[in-house]
């Protein structure tokens, strides 16, 4: 069975195709969303999802969350005692995505679709693929999420040439992408993005608004408070609120104290105003690249839980003219269209085939002297395959050497957009031998060829002789190879997991000490009576009697907890 995955900052998401729909698989919690989020327990044990979050900010120490923004980085983030890389902690995430399909399918799960921000770099892809290897999976494709968002909406279904912009705004990422399809094709024109612009960003400048505006506290205690991130969940239900109202409450226990004040839409909008700039310049780069206009496309697609704040819909509605498509869940459309393409890579009969096209997210080129007037100024970024270039493609750049008598050449191989090749992301290098002329006068040949599977041939050919040296670009200075890998499965092996059928009463009783520690007086006191009842009943061991105290405690917990449940 192959499933797709929508591998998310803030949540993820499995599902499958089958009987001619895609369908979503549910958490032991009912719901398709689980948190990207990861805790250690004080035996050791890992949390993921729900119960891991609930520990976010009890034990924020021993609990990671948005690892994807550094994805294809050597940051590590630390749990505890121990540090993980983003892929192992993605990697986490998947396995516990991978447990809940097997669950519900009854059969193991090996192949997946996953989802990542079309403008994820050489480097985050990669980093994608390593966590999916950790997790068990083999990754049968990357599937960029505008593109998913397109399958979805059925949008490769249309009887004729149409054109339409995937405006994808998810926790911690914001793509954009043109996307054309005619005659059984989907062609992605032109994608830019933003992968560090996300809802993440909402909640954290309405934190910074909320504390700024708390009565009676120190400059140190309001920086403090900030850092400390117990304003996250008040934050992250307040921006949920103003969704659907005009002001919304905000509120937490700080020293043995609550603090409270009240924000109105108006607050939020003014405090976002520098994010929703940012998310101007990627649009206008996409139309741009796609040589296209806004009264050309047919539609605008809305994507991503943070589409579901008022102020973006009234952006879009403003920038585009017209009322963006957003009918399906914006939360679950990434990964139906995942879904979908795990179901055309079985080639289930219920779908007709399709042709999905991509382009480079960055241009890949090589760093170069330049000449300028008399001077010889180095440094400078020379790209070969240009962004949004449709994939695959070769290309080829003709170079000569700078001095008299240059024996070699090294090429350094790039990926970016800036005019400083230093600036850019390093692939690769490759050295070739040149013959002894006077500058200028030896040239070299160098041919990039990318395929959709993001492998970098580089070819390059030395003129004189007709020389060729090779390199495949399989690796980054980021990247983890092959001793890394096994040596991260091992560690990850000899972790102890949490047990999946006791996963909702652990996930209950952590959830009662985030309510503890935001509470105070009477509702403490009670909650202090409900987790002994409970854990008296845990302690029974008797099926019944967990089953219906479980059902009693949450019920409790439900009557004092204002906080929010995906």
């Amino acid at each position: 069975m192959i499933v797709g995955i929508d591998l998310g900052t803030t949540n993820s998401l499995i599902g499958f195709f089958q009987d001619g729909q895609p369908q979503l698989v549910r958490n032991v919690h009912g719901d398709f969303s689980t948190p990207s989020v990861v805790s250690l327990d004080d035996e050791g044990r890992t949390l993921v999802g729900l119960t891991a979050r609930e520990r976010a900010s009890t034990h924020p120490g021993r609990t990671a969350q948005g690892f994807k923004r550094w994805m294809g980085t050597d940051r590590t983030l630390r749990l505890g005692t121990r540090d993980f890389r983003p892929e192992e902690l993605s990697a986490l995430v998947l396995q516990s995505l991978k447990a809940d399909a097997e669950a519900l399918l009854g059969e193991p799960v090996t192949e997946a679709v996953i989802t990542v921000p079309a403008y994820f770099n050489e480097a985050q892809r990669r980093a994608t693929r390593t966590a999916g290897e950790l997790a068990g999976l083999t990754v049968e494709r990357l599937l960029n999420e505008p593109t998913a968002a397109g399958l979805a909406y059925g949008l490769q279904e249309r009887s004729e040439h149409s054109s339409f912009l995937i405006f994808d705004l998810g926790g911690g990422t914001f793509d954009v992408s043109v996307l054309e399809y005619f005659e059984g094709v989907v062609e992605v024109r032109a994608s830019a993005g933003d992968t560090r612009l996300g809802g993440e960003d909402f909640v954290q400048s309405l934190g910074r608004l909320f504390v700024e505006r708390c009565d009676g506290l120190a400059p140190a205690e309001r920086e403090a408070l900030l850092q400390g991130g117990a304003w996250w969940r008040a934050a992250e239900q307040a921006k949920r609120d103003l969704s659907d109202a005009d002001r919304a409450a905000m509120a937490l226990v700080h020293q043995g104290r609550r603090i409270e004040c009240t924000i109105t839409r108006a607050d939020f909008e003014a405090a976002s105003a520098e994010l929703l700039q940012r998310l101007r310049r990627p649009i206008e780069r996409a139309l741009y690249d796609a040589k296209i206009d806004v009264a050309s496309l047919d539609e605008v697609v809305l994507v991503g839980g943070a589409t579901r704040m008022p102020m973006i819909r009234q952006l879009t509605t403003r920038l585009f003219q017209r009322l963006p498509l957003r009918t399906i869940d914006p939360d679950l459309a990434i990964a139906q269209g995942a879904a979908v393409q795990a179901g055309l890579k079985a080639r289930d009969a219920a779908l007709a085939e399709v042709v999905l096209t991509d382009v480079m997210p960055y241009s890949l080129g090589i760093v170069a002297s330049q000449q300028v007037g008399d001077a010889l100024v180095a440094d400078r970024f020379s790209p070969i395959i240009e962004r949004n270039t449709p994939v695959p493609v070769s290309r080829i750049g003709v170079y000569s050497t700078v001095v008299d008598n240059q024996k070699s050449i090294r090429i350094d191989i790039r990926q970016g957009e800036s005019p400083l090749g230093s600036e850019n992301l390093a692939l690769g290098v490759l050295d070739v031998e040149m013959p002894p002329r006077r500058a200028g006068e030896a040239t070299l040949e160098v041919r990039f060829t990318y395929d959709a599977n993001g492998l970098l041939d580089v070819d390059a050919r030395e003129t004189t002789s007709g020389r060729i040296t090779n390199t495949l670009i399989h690796n980054t200075s980021t990247q983890m190879d092959a001793a890394a890998i096994a040596s991260a499965l091992e560690r990850l092996a000899l972790l102890k997991r949490h047990p999946r059928d006791e996963e909702e009463n652990r996930y209950l009783l952590e959830r009662a000490k985030r309510l503890y520690e935001d509470r105070l007086g009477e509702e403490r006191t009670a909650l202090q009576a409900w987790m002994a009842q409970f854990e008296a009943a845990l302690n029974t061991q008797d099926a019944r009697t967990v089953r219906t105290a479980r059902q009693e405690f949450r019920q409790a917990l439900d009557s004092i907890d204002s906080g929010f449940r995906f």
